[in-house]
């Protein structure tokens, strides 16, 4: 039997996608062209492959059988033919699009930039969001290059890495009345919080910590990014609690201080993952030892800074 391999990847968007125009959008394709490749698949397939329904399209049970075959197989020609070629940083011009949340984009970016900017200037970077949802990244099906972040629950076409654990700090006006250079849970549970949303998992991991040390947290206000908190801290006596690095950079601003937590909050990782079509790529490869290389570095200079703040 003949086959069209080009309709193959048709298949396995539209399994992600659910909806023939969001599907053509990210094919490049026009929708009336989609469509008549969906229906050359059915003909090929003899299957119906989905079903219409209210809000999105259904796949049978013939084409969830078939599109995991199909992943595994891209997969593996992606391996053989990018394994083959060869990438040098300092003459590459390939653009990379990495979903990032928005501690990494604040934390790491800029390092990452700063690399790239040395050793591989033709580089360019698009980053889009990231919060809780895999699927609207884009890296499940591959036409994103990474996501960085939090990574909960992923599907076993991603390679999960871990790049780091963070801790948690308090940021509070300079002056404060009431806060002196350290803080007591009594103090903590008494006045008031800034909270910023999201990236949501970060949010829920800090509750569900609060909430295991059995400390409340009175939230007054809750902002949309890191920039914004110090701006509220100067103007109040309320307090953030805050990922350590962010509280580094935002230390900066004379208006407030950084404190450590009343209490031990713990840690969350911070990770990178990607589409396993990209295992074997080798400007993927480079660009996944760099970012491993930056968090390594940026650890290292938080060991070293902790152990100055000691002796």
């Amino acid at each position: 039997m003949k086959y069209d391999l080009n309709l193959l990847p048709v298949l396995v968007t539209l399994m992600e996608e659910r909806n023939v125009t969001r599907a053509a959008e990210r094919l490049g394709m026009t929708q009336p062209a989609l469509s008549n490749a969906l229906n050359r698949l059915r003909e090929t397939l003899q299957d119906p492959l989905f079903i219409r329904e209210r809000y999105g399209m259904r796949p049978t049970q013939r084409a969830e059988e078939l599109v995991q075959v199909i992943r595994n197989a891209l997969a593996n020609l992606d391996d053989v033919i990018l394994g083959q070629q060869d990438f040098d940083p300092s003459q590459a011009t390939r653009l990379f699009t990495l979903a990032s949340n928005s501690y990494v984009e604040f934390v790491l970016m800029p390092l990452i930039v700063a690399r790239l900017r040395e050793s591989a200037p033709g580089v360019r970077i698009r980053f889009i969001p990231y919060g809780n949802d895999l699927i609207e990244t884009g890296v499940i099906s591959g036409s994103t290059d990474m996501v960085l972040g939090r990574v909960m629950d992923p599907p076993n076409n991603l390679v999960v890495q871990h790049l780091m654990d963070e801790g948690l700090a308090c940021l509070v006006r300079a002056d404060h009345l009431e806060i002196g250079d350290s803080m007591s849970s009594e103090q903590y549970e008494r006045i008031k919080h800034v909270n910023v949303l999201p990236p949501g998992r970060m949010r829920a991991g800090l509750f569900q910590a609060l909430e295991q040390r059995n400390l409340k947290r009175q939230v007054a206000i809750s902002v949309t990014h890191f920039l914004a908190v110090p701006e509220m801290i100067a103007v109040t006596d309320y307090c953030a609690t805050l990922p350590k690095q962010i509280c580094r950079h935002l230390a900066n601003d004379k208006r407030v201080k950084v404190l450590p937590a009343p209490v031990d909050l713990g840690t969350f990782p911070v990770e990178m993952a990607w589409h396993v079509r990209y295992r074997h790529d080798p400007a993927h490869r480079w660009l996944r030892a760099m970012i491993v290389d930056v968090a390594k570095a940026l650890m290292a200079t938080e060991m070293a800074a902790e152990t100055d703040k000691r002796s």
